[in-house]
């Protein structure tokens, strides 16, 4: 078929009355970024053209629902992200320049008063343990404030990969969509990322755990019961 057609189909798509093209354009970039993922290789993933995808992140285009699934699809996210209130969660750190020096060619060193960061909002901070960035892995520590949580609102959060935490300090209650888990200090748990979650400080002491993301993890074959390789 022609491109007029596809651009038609796109835009009178199904999915026109569940929400505005614009809104479903804004909620996929969102996912996009946060997941890592540039607008060229998304696009290529699905074969089409940069500007098609530009336009459908636009709100330009409205997308047709087998475009939907298929974009979410190498987004690694439930279609749900894009419309039930799960919020795209990528920390952006902040470090001081100088704050990595090699000592030793190819063995980076970081010292333990200056490191990367994200203050997020209600006084909870992520900092970046490794001293440079992994490609593929996250590996870094968050600190919940008494009363804290990872969204004010109460939004859950879904990011690319598969996670792994353990509490050192404190108590944290993770909520999903199907029930919750409260950890103290020792307890541990994984779970796929695009899994919508969020993360609560109950108590009234600080909270802190340690994190490891795998951003380019596949659990595409991961069941209920069954441990990842």
């Amino acid at each position: 078929m022609g491109g007029t057609t596809r651009r038609t189909s796109e835009r009178r798509g199904p999915m026109s009355d569940a929400a505005p093209s614009a809104q479903i354009g804004a909620r996929l970039r969102s996912v996009r970024q946060a997941s890592g993922r540039s607008l060229a290789s998304v696009a290529q993933a699905m074969g089409i053209s940069s500007s098609a995808l530009s336009q459908i992140e636009t709100g330009a285009m409205q997308p047709s629902v087998n475009r939907l699934v298929e974009l979410v699809g190498v987004l690694g996210v439930p279609v749900s992200t894009i419309f039930d209130g799960h919020e795209p969660f990528a920390p952006h750190f902040e470090g001081e320049a100088g704050a990595v020096n090699e000592p030793v060619e190819g063995v980076l060193v970081a010292r333990p008063d200056v490191t990367d960061a994200a203050h997020l909002g209600q006084g909870v901070t992520y900092r970046r343990l490794s001293p440079a960035a992994l490609p593929g892995v996250d590996w870094f520590e968050s600190t919940y404030p008494a009363g804290s949580s990872s969204s004010v609102d109460g939004a859950m959060l879904v990011h690319a990969g598969y996670e792994s935490g353990h509490v050192l300090r404190g108590e944290l209650t993770f909520e999903f969509t199907e029930g919750s888990v409260t950890l103290q200090a020792g307890g541990s748990l994984s779970f796929a990322a695009t899994r919508p979650h969020r993360v609560v400080n109950t108590s009234d002491d600080v909270a802190v755990a340690v994190w490891l993301t795998l951003t380019s993890f596949d659990v595409s074959g991961t069941h209920d019961g069954e441990h990842p390789a």
